[in-house]
């Protein structure tokens, strides 16, 4: 079978391959992998094009350029990437609200999409006030056994545990 066309892949295969980025970043870049900064450039970029004197005066804009980097170009390549994964598995399945939402809290699809927003939202918040995402402090910070990347993993799981629990609380076995 074609590893392009398999449904998902080994946890082992891919954690290896990762790390093997993460070398190769460090090799070639000497900076860790991460994706979050990508995110602020893009929208500084978008505000320079409307408002050029807002994003000049803006210190954070100062100090971290606006430029089109390898960050930027791996984040591209990450959604162009799981675009082709999703058309040669053929698992562009496409589930407007999961099942395990649906039971939760109904079938609104405008609801189901204003959370995933905020959702997103507050994780890149959270990543920018971290100084960081979880490419940057999980994996990058962790393969460097930086105390910072384990404390962030294990905080991350907390509070993904605690968090499915109160939005979801003991719902029937899916399988």
């Amino acid at each position: 079978m074609n590893i392009f066309t398999r449904k998902s892949w080994s946890p082992y295969v891919v954690g290896t391959l990762i790390g093997v980025l993460s070398w190769a970043t460090f090799y070639t870049v000497d900076k860790p992998l991460g994706a979050s900064t990508t995110f602020v450039r893009v929208a500084g970029l978008l505000e320079q094009a409307v408002v050029p004197q807002h994003v000049a005066d803006n210190a954070y804009f100062a100090k971290t350029k606006l430029k089109i980097d390898w960050q930027m170009m791996l984040v591209l390549g990450v959604m162009i990437g799981a675009w082709f994964s999703s058309r040669l598995s053929g698992g562009g399945i496409v589930e407007r609200v999961p099942e395990l939402w649906r039971e939760r809290f109904g079938e609104s699809r405008p609801l189901r999409y204003a959370a995933a927003v905020l959702g997103g939202v507050l994780l890149l918040y959270g990543a920018r006030l971290a100084g960081g995402c979880t490419s940057g402090h999980g994996m990058s910070g962790s393969l460097q056994l930086a105390a910072s990347g384990w404390t962030f993993f294990m905080a991350v799981f907390a509070a993904g545990i605690a968090t499915a629990f109160t939005l979801y609380g003991k719902v029937r076995n899916h399988v």
